[in-house]
């Protein structure tokens, strides 16, 4: 399922059903990310605009919290380790430098949905940015194995 598609310029996200507490902790979090990402600037163009997510530069690099886990998620899905947080992508997009990324938080809750267009690859800082946020201000559940 796509995460978000550029209609008309604007950034439209699946809003995730959030209860109470994993709103908190969502909007805790996505306070915590910095109105420039990596040299992005900030949109104001996020659809639903209730929606737990925030997004930067065009093509967007989008952040949604309170995802779920891609359909094809396994418990023995890879797991890529960055600034100890667990993120799952895909193997095929991981390889190729031409695909956009859709990234997914292991370990922590809520969990948080990274989708990292092609021209913005490689993800490297943007990950660091976004971890460090997920650390501060998520609930570590696991760890990648």
């Amino acid at each position: 399922m796509s995460l978000f598609a550029a209609c008309g310029g604007g950034v439209e996200v699946d809003s995730p059903h959030l209860d109470r507490s994993e709103r908190a902790a969502c909007d805790g979090f996505l306070d915590a990310l910095p109105s420039t990402l990596e040299g992005l600037d900030e949109r104001d163009d996020v659809s639903p605009d209730d929606a737990p997510a925030r997004a930067w530069g065009d093509p967007a690099v989008v952040v949604v919290c309170g995802a779920g886990m891609p359909d094809d998620f396994t418990e023995v899905s890879p797991c890529e380790q960055i600034n100890d947080v667990g993120w799952y992508v895909r193997p095929e997009e991981f390889a190729d430098q031409d695909a956009s990324l859709d990234m997914t938080t292991i370990g922590f809750r809520p969990a948080v949905r990274l989708q990292v267009p092609a021209e913005h690859r490689p993800p490297a800082d943007v990950l660091v940015t976004v971890s460090e946020a997920v650390k501060a201000q998520l609930t570590r559940v696991g760890r990648c194995s």
